[in-house]
């Protein structure tokens, strides 16, 4: 955590799934703007970068890309944030927001419990992510601090 902070697991366990979605929502942003600003020369053009990754769609596509490397746990979490009574109806692409939150939700769960759990798992997207588009942008979030 930016406080320095750290959550045990039965901390968070008592935080809602929909604030630890919150949560994570702002920190996969970052990690994407993060990424992105030495990358993009203006901040309009990292934001026509980063706005697909961060989208509901390309969040459920990072969870996707991470289900075959997460522990039961992690798991559990998602299954629990996906299965939520969505917060607004949304007809169409229901399943794709479900697990944008389920995301959203992890990311926020690791944040507050285990920063280099979540720098793997976002390392490990960023590889998958290379391997699909043949990109890669050189940074390893769990060197830098």
């Amino acid at each position: 955590m930016l406080s320095g902070t750290k959550l045990s697991q039965s901390q968070a366990a008592d935080i809602s799934l929909r604030q630890l979605a919150h949560v994570g929502d702002a920190v996969f942003h970052l990690f994407v703007r993060e990424k992105e600003v030495l990358r993009a020369s203006s901040a309009r053009e990292m934001h026509k970068r980063t706005a697909g990754m961060v989208s509901y769609k390309g969040q459920a596509k990072a969870l996707s890309m991470l289900t075959d490397s997460l522990s039961d746990e992690e798991k559990d979490l998602v299954r629990r944030a996906r299965n939520m009574k969505p917060a607004a109806y949304r007809r169409s692409q229901q399943a794709l927001y479900r697990k944008a939150t389920a995301f959203e939700a992890l990311l926020g769960y690791l944040y507050l419990t285990d920063s280099g759990r979540l720098k793997h798992l976002l390392n490990l997207m960023n590889e998958l992510k290379a391997g699909e588009t043949g990109e890669n942008d050189g940074i390893n979030y769990e060197e830098s601090e």
